[in-house]
């Protein structure tokens, strides 16, 4: 915990978006958390379950952070995207026409992704 509370004060004045400071907290907690555990563990602490997964536990935390940032709109055609619904399926539910759907994805698929990579938007 001292080590993640050392690394937000430390990090506090890269913080660009104010609005975002949550989700920046949180990711620099997990950040710091995993690095610790990296650090101590001599790696009988997981199960081979836990050890095979190889997803980036700080995605979920900057997906949720990226999408909190959008427009009602643009999460609304993302979030039923990934339920696995299609452009026709997602126009009959938010009773929309299908080429407003299908503007509506691209731009949001845009932000989300100027968003993740805010770098490469620069």
């Amino acid at each position: 915990m001292q080590e993640a509370l050392l690394a937000i004060y430390r990090g506090l004045r890269t913080l660009r978006e104010p609005a975002a400071f949550f989700g920046w907290v949180r990711s620099v907690t997990v950040r710091e958390a995993v690095r610790t555990v990296k650090r101590l563990n001599d790696g009988t602490t997981y199960s081979p379950v836990e050890a095979r997964h190889d997803s980036n536990p700080l995605d979920r935390v900057h997906i949720n952070d990226v999408l909190e940032r959008l427009s009602t709109p643009h999460r609304e055609v993302l979030t039923l995207r990934a339920w696995g619904l299609n452009e026709e399926e997602m126009a009959e539910t938010l009773h929309l026409p299908l080429g407003t759907v299908r503007s509506r994805l691209h731009r949001a698929r845009r932000c989300f992704e100027e968003a993740w990579y805010p770098s490469a938007a620069a």
